[in-house]
């Protein structure tokens, strides 16, 4: 295992972090008793075998349903100096209640201290309003670490790049989990304001995320030879030295095996880039072939915000999920997340294209140089995407 610096935490992560979103019995919290043995095995296992990697960031949060009651059932067997353990938190409102949460976090995971505790989901100004008000979350937070059960404090966020940088640059936190890999690089400049402020950078989901990468398309897979699209993904990440982890949302064992093949294009003596800039180049001809030069130049020039846009559909989105389906095939990629589109919250905000009136875009689509294509293209979409809706999963 390869580590690194995880910014001004001095904490020397493991350039895979094992997240906690898939082991877990469900996505509600319930009595220890009712945990079945099987699931309980199958989460020790994989612990196991994250350990035995060097895999040593253990990474959950309240809204992971009973993955911190089930940690909290093991991580008592292991040295704890040798485990980073990261939970999160979502702010709220009231701070009793985020309170709450976190002495439920807290107790069910059984630990002196956690190493990393993440507000979780700061997606909107509101919630970030809501933590760092006096009084609010992160003045709580900051209690809990004089009184030596946090060792340092982060934020979590599916957040547009705006707010997370607005958060960033308040200096409060130590480190920030936030999306970027290869298909959604909008959050770049998030990410060189956190090295500006020596903050650790963890990536959320990038082979889920990023593209359903343990089930790739045949298209995605061919483009990316000789790599696999996950180990690409990985090394195009990991070959940026602002960024420092990428979660791992482990289901079983062997999940971390197909990662590790990454660690060969990492060493001193590597050029990362030998390896990525002819894929990369691949990949960014199937998009100008499949969708032509001046769309791909110009698509996402005078788009408007939801607020601007008449019942708040998501175009920007919307366009994006389209041009990942046409050019490297990702259509089940794009139907899981478009059909979460109206069921996201500030997770993932906006509506789908469902019986768009054109007219009604009129307005809003004006400083765009596609105006009189996009409501077609939107209607497309809807077709080819559109379909069953989905929940998040921790709604589910």
């Amino acid at each position: 295992m390869l580590y690194r610096r995880f910014g001004r935490t001095e904490l020397a992560l493991p350039v895979f972090s094992c997240g906690g979103m898939r082991y877990q019995f469900q996505w509600q919290d319930a009595a220890w008793e009712k945990i079945p043995a099987a699931s309980q095995s199958n989460l020790e296992a994989i612990i196991e075998k994250a350990l035995e990697l060097g895999v040593n960031h253990i990474e959950t949060a309240r809204g992971y349903g009973t993955s911190e009651m089930q940690l909290g059932q093991i991580l008592s067997r292991y040295p704890r100096e040798k485990l980073i353990v990261q939970t999160k938190v979502s702010p709220k409102e009231d701070p009793q209640e985020f309170i709450e949460n976190w002495e439920t976090s807290w107790r069910y995971l059984n630990l002196e201290y956690v190493d990393l505790l993440g507000i979780h989901g700061v997606n909107t100004p509101e919630l970030l309003e809501y933590t760092l008000r006096p009084g609010g979350c992160l003045e709580q937070a900051r209690r809990w670490q004089r009184e030596g059960r946090v060792r340092f404090i982060g934020f979590s966020t599916h957040a547009p790049t705006p707010v997370i940088i607005k958060a960033i640059e308040t200096g409060e936190f130590d480190y920030v989990n936030l999306h970027w890999y290869y298909i959604f690089q909008d959050n770049w400049p998030a990410i060189e304001a956190a090295a500006r402020q020596d903050m650790g950078v963890f990536i959320i989901s990038p082979s889920d995320k990023g593209g359903l990468l343990y089930k790739p398309s045949e298209k995605l897979t061919r483009l990316c030879a000789p790599l696999s699209p996950m180990v690409f993904n990985d090394l195009f990440c990991l070959s940026r030295p602002q960024v420092h982890t990428l979660s791992v949302g482990a289901a079983r064992p062997t999940d971390f095996d197909e990662h590790l093949q990454t660690l060969a294009y990492l060493t001193d003596s590597a050029d990362p880039g030998a390896v990525l800039n002819p894929i990369a180049a691949k990949l960014e001809a199937a998009l100008t072939d499949t969708l032509g030069e001046e769309w791909v130049r110009t698509w996402r020039q005078g788009l408007p915000t939801l607020e601007e846009t008449p019942d708040q559909i998501n175009i920007p989105v919307i366009l994006w999920l389209r041009n990942l389906a046409l050019a490297y095939d990702l259509v089940e990629y794009g139907k899981m997340r478009y059909n979460l589109l109206g069921n996201g919250g500030h997770w993932f905000p906006g509506q789908p294209a469902k019986n768009i009136d054109p007219r009604r875009l009129q307005s809003c689509l004006q400083a765009s140089p596609h105006r009189r294509s996009i409501p077609q293209i939107l209607r497309e979409t809807d077709q080819l995407l559109g379909g069953e809706e989905r929940k998040r999963l921790s709604a589910s």
